[in-house]
C-alpha cells in the first residue's frame, strides 16, 4: 500500500508539469530534436528545451531507477529501461511514458538501451540480459549472447550500421547486421569496458576500468593502448562536432583528446561529483550526467 501511494503521488507531482532543479543522481540521457531527456533515481525522467539550462519533469509509471534511454532517429519514439526487469515507452518525445515490458524476476536490471529505427530496439544488462523487439516493442525476444553471463554495460552505433557491445570480463562485442549475430572480438584487457565509441568507419574507441583506454584503426581486430595517468573507472566517452573527445566517470576524472584520440590530456572542468555520461547539447554545450545531477560545462 505504501509504495501504490508513493507511486500515485508521483504521477500526481509529474502530471503538474513543474519545473523541477535535476538535483538527482541521473545515469543516462538523449537528445531529441531540440530537446535533451534525461532518466536516473526513483524513476526520474526530465526534459529540458532550452539545452539544460530548465527542467520539466515526465509523467513516469514507476519508481524504479532508471538507467537507459535512446530514441528512433528523427521520431518523437523513445524507450527507457531500468531496474525490477522494467522498460517504459514514449511517443512524445519523453513527455509521457508508459510501461511496454516488465520481466517476472524484478532483481533483471537493465543497464543500457539503443533504437535502431522506431521498430528495432534492443535493451542489454546485468548477467547477460539481452532482449530485442523488432515490432517496436509489442513484443520482446530475449536471447543468450555467451555461456558466461557477464554483465553487457553498453550498446553502440557506427556511421556505417556497425553495432558496438562492451561488458565486464573484457567483453568487446560487434554486429554487422543489427545484433542479429554478434562476434567476439579480441580483447586487450580482461577487465571490464564501459564503452566502445565508433569515431569513424574504422576507428574505435574503448574505456573501461582501472583507466584503460584503447585505440582501434581496423575496427576492433586490433587494439592499441592509450596512455592515462588516472587509474580510474571511465563511465562514458563522448565525440563532440569539433572532433575532441571527451571523457569522464568516478573520482571526478576528466579527460579531453584533440588528436583523435591518440592522446589524452587532463581536463579541469569544474565538476565535484562522478559522472555517467556526457551529452553534447543542441546548442554545443556539454552537459554532465551523474552524482550531481545535470552539470554543464564549458568546452575544453
Amino acid at each position: 500500500m505504501i509504495r501504490l501511494a508513493l507511486f500515485l503521488l508521483s504521477l500526481a507531482l509529474a502530471a503538474r508539469a513543474t519545473v523541477v532543479a535535476p538535483g538527482m543522481l541521473l545515469l543516462d540521457g538523449a537528445v531529441v530534436g531540440r530537446d535533451l531527456v534525461v532518466v536516473g533515481e526513483r524513476g526520474s525522467i526530465l526534459v529540458s528545451s532550452d539545452n539544460g539550462l530548465t527542467w520539466q519533469a515526465a509523467t513516469v509509471p514507476t519508481l524504479a531507477t532508471l538507467t537507459g534511454v535512446s530514441f528512433a532517429p528523427g521520431t518523437p519514439r523513445g524507450w527507457a529501461v531500468g531496474h525490477d526487469a522494467l522498460i517504459l515507452t514514449t511517443a512524445d518525445a519523453g513527455r509521457t511514458w508508459t510501461k511496454q515490458w516488465g520481466g517476472e524476476n524484478l532483481s533483471d536490471s537493465f543497464l543500457d538501451v539503443l533504437a535502431l529505427d522506431a521498430r528495432h530496439v534492443i535493451a542489454v544488462g546485468a548477467y547477460g540480459l539481452y532482449l530485442t523487439s523488432t515490432d517496436g516493442g509489442q513484443t520482446w525476444t530475449r536471447r543468450k549472447l555467451n555461456d558466461d553471463d557477464h554483465h553487457l554495460n553498453r550498446l553502440s552505433l557506427g556511421p556505417t550500421g556497425t553495432l558496438y557491445l562492451a561488458g565486464e570480463h573484457g567483453t568487446l562485442l560487434r554486429s554487422t547486421d543489427n545484433g542479429a549475430k554478434w562476434a567476439r572480438l579480441e580483447s586487450p584487457y580482461d577487465g571490464s569496458f564501459y564503452g566502445i565509441l565508433p569515431l569513424d568507419k574504422r576507428t574505435l574507441f574503448a574505456h573501461g576500468l582501472r583507466g584503460r583506454l584503447f585505440r582501434s584503426i581496423d575496427d576492433g581486430n586490433n587494439w592499441e593502448p592509450v596512455p592515462n595517468s588516472l587509474s580510474v573507472l571511465f563511465a562514458t566517452a563522448l565525440k563532440l562536432r569539433s572532433n575532441f573527445i571527451v571523457l569522464a566517470g568516478q573520482a571526478r576524472a576528466l579527460l579531453v583528446s584533440r588528436d583523435y584520440g591518440k592522446t589524452v590530456d587532463l581536463w579541469p572542468a569544474p565538476l565535484s561529483a562522478g559522472v555517467a555520461e556526457l551529452l553534447e547539447t543542441p546548442d554545443g554545450s556539454i552537459l554532465a550526467l551523474g552524482e550531481s545531477g545535470a552539470t554543464l560545462l564549458p568546452k575544453p
